[in-house]
């Protein structure tokens, strides 16, 4: 057994540890090996930010621990119950495959080669590329389907299209974002996967490595996406489906091109068929030429058969997918057509009756029948919950036509009605979500229809909404709204607070900032989306970058005169030096902050909510003192903030401080007198759902009842 004060057991621990940073047990845990490391060495070391500085810290500790045996079993005790980076627990599979596929045997022949070859080291990796609707992503899940015993430790697949500001139609998701989307197919939490690339990266080869498995990657635009997904593990096939050939990709190319005549009209038959219609064999010529064995042309070319739309005297065009395109808007009713013009303008990823209606002026009943035609053409594709999401070859299409048929004033207004839409829906399940702690601006008056019974309700409705309220910032960004885009990003804040999604609310955010900077950089908002940037680089690990962030928000806040947002501004920089390990600069930011508030009129903004942020301040205080080792003066603090939480019957940080304190009596030597606080603390979070923190006072139980007995 590995010795748990060895050099190696000590990186690991500190690795372990660094990667459960998602969670606000991971949190807490970072903070206490730091004030842990402090003691062993003696002087204040730095929070690690990469492998070589970790294993500096690894051998610090290591040789200190040889010295005190004192301090060896705290490390020991410590490193049994410290969080673990997340693992599968569930076999993924690939979505079903077409019912109806032709051909492709040559491409079949290829993938089977480089999937199946000897082992030599070499990432076994093809990439399936062609123009749109050729049909590369069903080649890629129907040779899956089809060797899935070659597979058995499971088929990942993940689009990456993208659909948030910055992940758009040019650039798709970004690599983090593939890892987390992989990741989560593994069945591992969103708050076990690391926030770190590097660590997600790291957690990925870990969960395939000695398995045999396909990963496929659906609408690739970069090599970049690709190759942090790359392992040399002998039993992992990545298919990569894009539409070129994506150059610094070490990979088997496999062009896909047009059906054979025998094989395009063999698809178009059994389409038909499985609709009931029989074909025109003098209208088949026709058929055939103008789908140019496009398989998607081919399918929808069935579906206008169906119901009887097909004109045979139309002149063939040169990209049969995007004539196909032309010819399904072409035999959509008027109002139909507008909608998916009007749709169009943006890569929502979840339209809805709602926000449909809310888009196009309509009432929801209207708006559903009309996502349905749009369905049924194939115009749409099914996306999550009865949602639907516009085909990109429709998207591009009909986006470029409504300017002609529509004029830029009406898709112009078409978008700003869909972002009204997000923000209506936002700013309640936002304050629903957290309805404690103060937001910037006037109260919103709730929409009709806007209850939720819980703050879990209400998070989950953020959380299903997600990708449409990041578009709409990409949206109100380019409409020069900056309200809105300020808007959407604040109400955002319980999904970074609560629900982690850092690397996916990171563009929105600098959108943010880019905008309310434009419209004024010496603003409230612009200041506000500073602090908010730098609370979120703060998890993802890029201290530097959040260091700027709250310093920026904090002169802006000053010079503007807002003290509550000045205070706030301070305090995140405290919390980033809790992070960074940084005890003694983190308390000074603690008690700036509390001086700042000061000068919080009596009836001014935020003197409703000051009690509470100094109660805060004094449980962050009280960390920043345990950090040092002063558990004295630690303790105080906290009791301090407890007595606050207790009395306002605030569940969660009622539980986190006692957490706090129940660790701190632990450190110093009382045991004892930490287990009745767990005890509560527990007892506190029982209807909060919170796995993790539940996770960390059992085994901070574990540790108290062995010491205590001893």
């Amino acid at each position: 057994m590995l010795d748990p004060t060895s050099t190696a057991a000590i990186a690991a621990v500190l690795g372990s540890v660094g990667t459960a940073l998602a969670n606000e047990a991971g949190k807490a845990a970072w903070e206490s090996v730091g004030g842990l490391v402090r003691r062993a060495v003696g002087r204040e070391v730095r929070a690690p930010q990469s492998r070589d500085e970790l294993d500096g810290v690894a051998r610090q500790v290591h040789e200190a621990l040889r010295q005190d045996a004192a301090l060896a079993g705290a490390w020991t005790a410590f490193a049994r119950s410290a969080p673990r980076p997340g693992h599968p627990n569930q076999v993924p599979a690939l979505h079903a495959s077409t019912r109806f596929f032709t051909d492709r045997d040559s491409q079949r022949r290829a993938l089977s080669r480089e999937a199946f070859r000897k082992a030599d080291g070499r990432p076994r990796v093809a990439v399936l590329h062609g123009p749109q609707g050729i049909g590369t992503s069903a080649l890629a899940i129907h040779w899956g389907c089809t060797e899935l015993r070659r597979f058995p430790d499971g088929q990942l697949y993940a689009d990456l299209r993208g659909t948030g500001p910055g992940t758009g139609s040019t650039t798709g998701a970004d690599p983090s974002t593939v890892l987390r989307l992989l990741l989560q197919q593994f069945g591992i939490p969103a708050a076990e996967i690391p926030p770190g690339h590097d660590d997600r990266q790291t957690l990925l080869r870990a969960c395939t490595a000695d398995r045999r498995m396909l990963i496929v990657l659906d609408h690739a635009r970069s090599a970049a996406q690709i190759l942090p997904v790359l392992t040399s593990a002998p039993g992992v096939f990545v298919i990569v489906a894009a539409r070129h050939p994506l150059p610094g990709l070490d990979a088997v190319g496999i062009p896909v091109g047009p059906l054979a005549d025998r094989d395009a009209r063999r698809l178009l038959a059994e389409v038909a068929k499985a609709g009931n219609v029989p074909l025109d064999r003098a209208a088949l010529p026709a058929v055939l030429a103008r789908c140019a064995g496009s398989p998607f042309a081919l399918r929808a070319a069935a579906a206008r058969l169906t119901a009887r739309h097909w004109r045979q005297d139309a002149d063939p065009g040169g990209d049969a997918a995007r004539t196909a395109v032309a010819d399904g808007m072409r035999d959509l009713g008027p109002d139909a057509a507008r909608a998916l013009r009007l749709l169009a303008q943006h890569d929502w990823p979840a339209i809805g009756a709602p926000m449909a209606a809310a888009t196009l002026g309509l009432d929801e009943t209207a708006a559903e029948r009309i996502l349905g035609e749009l369905a049924d053409s194939r115009l749409l594709e099914s996306a999550t919950n009865g949602t639907y999401r516009v085909r990109p070859l429709a998207r591009e299409y009909a986006a470029t036509q409504a300017l002609r048929e529509d004029g830029l004033a009406a898709v112009e207004e078409a978008v700003r009605r869909a972002v009204r839409w997000c923000v209506g829906f936002a700013e309640p399940a936002s304050k629903a979500a957290l309805s404690q702690g103060w937001r910037l601006g006037p109260e919103q008056p709730t929409r009709a229809g806007a209850r939720y019974t819980d703050a879990g309700e209400a998070l989950k409705a953020l959380r299903d909404e997600l990708g449409n309220l990041l578009q709409a910032i990409g949206a109100a960004e380019e409409l020069g709204d900056a309200d809105s885009v300020f808007r959407l990003n604040q109400a955002l804040w319980p999904m970074q607070l609560k629900m982690g999604c850092h690397d996916e609310l990171l563009p929105a955010l600098r959108a943010g900032v880019r905008v309310t900077e434009a419209h004024d950089p010496n603003s409230r908002e612009a200041a506000r989306m500073q602090t908010l940037l730098g609370l979120n680089l703060t998890e993802l690990r890029r201290p530097a970058e959040a260091e700027s962030a709250f310093t920026s928000a904090a002169r802006i806040e000053q010079a503007v005169g807002h003290v509550r947002g000045h205070a706030t501004a301070v305090e995140s920089l405290g919390l980033l030096r809790l992070r960074e390990w940084r005890y003694p600069e983190a308390y000074d930011c603690f008690e700036a902050a509390d001086r700042i508030l000061d000068g919080v009129p009596a009836d001014g903004e935020g003197s409703g909510d000051l009690p509470r942020a100094r109660a805060l301040l004094e449980r962050h205080r009280g960390r920043a003192l345990r950090g040092l080792g002063r558990w004295t003066e630690a303790a105080a603090r906290l009791e301090s903030a407890l007595a606050f939480f207790r009395g306002t019957h605030e569940a969660y940080n009622t539980a986190r401080t006692l957490t706090d304190l129940a660790e701190t009596f632990e450190e110093s030597g009382r045991p004892a007198d930490a287990l009745p606080l767990i005890d509560e603390a527990m007892a506190a979070l029982a209807n909060e759902q919170a796995h993790y923190q539940l996770v960390r006072l059992r085994a901070a139980r574990e540790r108290c009842e062995g010491a205590a007995g001893e």
